[in-house]
């Protein structure tokens, strides 16, 4: 997305002369906010294409910033922390963040990251039937999946995962999003039916399941449906 406006909320002055320095060599509006009101206050009123937004910020947490925001926006937000356990990452993705960077990252990787939101966030503004990454398509109007142009089967369950991934494109889903979404279980002891069910998507729609192509893993904390 050409010209994509991005809100920068980060209080260490350090950071934020590292990812201004970054991101300006991009075709991006830069806006940027210190603490958690001023974040707030400028995503109402620029209204970004995406956020970059820190956890520890002086004022109130980045959590509550997020929460706030997604009382109104569906904004993609993407957040950078040094925060960097399994139930941080778990605790932002299920409160709405679209993905999760552990400081210290590579420029490479953030790039990779909002371009990939920002991607999912135009394709789902056009709502379109057919979703395709690299051979794999799959028509959810007709609820046909395709690797190549041969028909792959399957199971309902199957089928429901697939376009839970789908929908989200791009985007981690922790193993309790897919749990409520899929199954309706809100017991994580119920987590296994989520792996043994990913271990059978993946034999059936990836070319070697043991090095999936589609469908990636991120340890301790959910899946990704890799968008292209």
């Amino acid at each position: 997305m050409p010209d994509a406006c991005i809100l920068i909320v980060e209080d260490d002055l350090a950071m934020l002369r590292f990812l201004r320095n970054a991101l300006e060599a991009h075709p991006f509006k830069l806006i940027e906010a210190t603490t958690g009101k001023e974040a707030i206050a400028k995503a109402t009123s620029y209204n970004p294409d995406l956020v970059l937004l820190d956890l520890g910020l002086p004022d109130m947490d980045g959590l509550e910033v997020l929460s706030r925001i997604r009382g109104w926006s569906k904004v993609p937000v993407v957040i950078l922390s040094a925060r960097g356990q399994e139930e941080d990452k778990i605790r932002g993705l299920d409160a709405g963040a679209d993905d999760y960077l552990t400081k210290p990252f590579l420029v490479g990787e953030l790039l990779a990251r909002i371009r990939s939101c920002l991607r999912r966030s135009s394709l789902g503004e056009q709502d379109q039937p057919v979703f395709q990454t690299g051979e794999l398509r799959v028509d959810l109007s007709a609820r046909r999946v395709f690797i190549k142009d041969e028909e792959v089967r399957l199971t309902p369950i199957e089928y429901k995962l697939l376009t839970e991934f789908v929908r989200h494109a791009g985007k981690v889903l922790t193993h309790r999003h897919l749990l409520k979404e899929v199954w309706n279980i809100h017991n994580m002891e119920q987590v296994h039916c989520v792996r043994i069910f990913v271990h059978q998507l993946r034999q059936k729609i990836e070319k070697n399941s043991a090095r999936p192509r589609y469908i990636l893993g991120e340890a301790g904390v959910g899946y990704r449906l890799k968008a292209e």
